[in-house]
């Protein structure tokens, strides 16, 4: 018997299964500035551009009611004087009456639009999505319904309105209960009453109901960011692609790094000199180092075993460039960097040690010169 609660979960896989590996950040980019396609919560633009308008409507009530009242008493008293058919004068004001009324609620929504989505993305300026898109006039229903529904993010946006239904209908529950002797005694009070009693309540139930909505924007936007990570995965052949494009290859960098090494070691006449100190181990290694202020590491300068060790050694004697004996950090400096490249950071200790020894050595041999002459 087939059980009717029994749901294939390949239904809200994603189309391409063989998109595995994480979009590059060219990929990313590329989305942002050429496609405008960003991460995003429609949720927090929606609860801002609620929230706000909200508070101006309460804090602008009476100045709004006052312009109603205004308009209402200027019309009855033209009333007689006026045309509405043939006089410009009265649509004119109609529209004024209305500008006054709708423009600092027009503006916040404005504002709360531009900075909802601003806060999100960014300054993104591309025309790409206005283009129109004629794939789209037949839409395919069942790939419509299967994105809609029967996705991971359309199970994401059945729980979430029903999430938000449920804090509205909370939230006007709450208040409406707290309020009901208020409520059911309208009868007996003034108009003016009722109404700002009725007005005061429609207020608090947008701010909280729009706070409420806010905090759910949270997770609806880290929700976002992760589907569309997880929309534009890329293959394994893709990500190859694109580093053959915007990556060197590396056989090239291979050749100058063998090139650059070739000329450092035909120059070493004149690099070791330059160099702070030597590292030996103390016969089959040396490594040259130098180290300039303003420099993030010291540099390897020239390396070499056996023969070029020996000769490197020689040129630092015949210069009197510091020779320093450590066999781990001699032999570790050779085996794990290259000509020219910086010291890796695990060795920046060990290679303080020896540069303070060095400048040390320095500073008694000048004294010493100082004192004989």
């Amino acid at each position: 018997m087939i059980n009717p609660w029994d749901i294939d979960l390949q239904w809200f896989a994603d189309d391409d299964q063989n998109r595995t590996e994480e979009p590059t950040e060219v990929k990313l980019k590329r989305l942002r500035e050429k496609e405008g396609q960003v991460p995003k919560s429609q949720e927090f633009v929606g609860a801002l551009g609620l929230f706000l308008p909200a508070l101006v409507i309460l804090f602008f009530a009476p100045r709004m009611l006052r312009t109603c009242v205004e308009m209402v008493r200027f019309f009855l008293l033209r009333a007689v004087e006026m045309e509405p058919a043939g006089d410009r004068r009265a649509a004119f004001t109609v529209f004024l009456y209305l500008a006054r009324l709708v423009s600092p609620i027009l503006i916040t929504a404005v504002i709360a639009a531009l900075f909802s989505n601003l806060i999100q993305t960014g300054f993104i300026f591309t025309t790409k999505p206005l283009e129109p898109d004629f794939s789209r006039i037949l839409p395919r229903v069942g790939k419509f319904f299967q994105r809609t529904i029967f996705s991971i993010d359309g199970l994401f946006n059945f729980f979430k309105s029903i999430i938000k239904m449920i804090i509205i209908g909370a939230v006007a529950w709450i208040l409406i209960r707290s309020n009901i002797e208020k409520l059911v005694n309208l009868q007996k009070v003034s108009l003016w009453l009722g109404f700002t009693t009725i007005s005061s309540l429609a207020a608090q139930m947008l701010i909280i109901s729009a706070l409420l909505l806010l905090l759910l924007s949270i997770p609806d936007y880290l929700f976002q960011r992760w589907r569309f990570r997880e929309r534009n995965k890329m293959t394994r052949e893709e990500v190859k692609k694109e580093r053959k494009q915007y990556e060197p290859d590396p056989m090239i960098q291979e050749r100058i790094r063998r090139r650059m090494r070739v000329m450092m070691t035909q120059n070493m006449e004149t690099i070791v000199p330059q160099a702070n100190v030597v590292i030996t181990n103390p016969t089959h290694f040396a490594v040259a180092l130098k180290y300039e202020q303003g420099w993030a590491a010291p540099q390897v300068t020239a390396k070499g075993v056996d023969e070029i060790a020996l000769r490197i050694r020689r040129i630092a004697a015949e210069h009197e460039v510091p020779v320093v004996e450590n066999r781990p950090l001699a032999r570790a400096l050779y085996q794990q960097t290259e000509v020219g490249d910086l010291i890796p950071v695990r060795f920046y200790n060990a290679v303080i040690d020896v540069l303070v020894y060095v400048y040390r050595l320095n500073a008694e041999r000048r004294q010493a010169e100082e004192m004989r002459a």
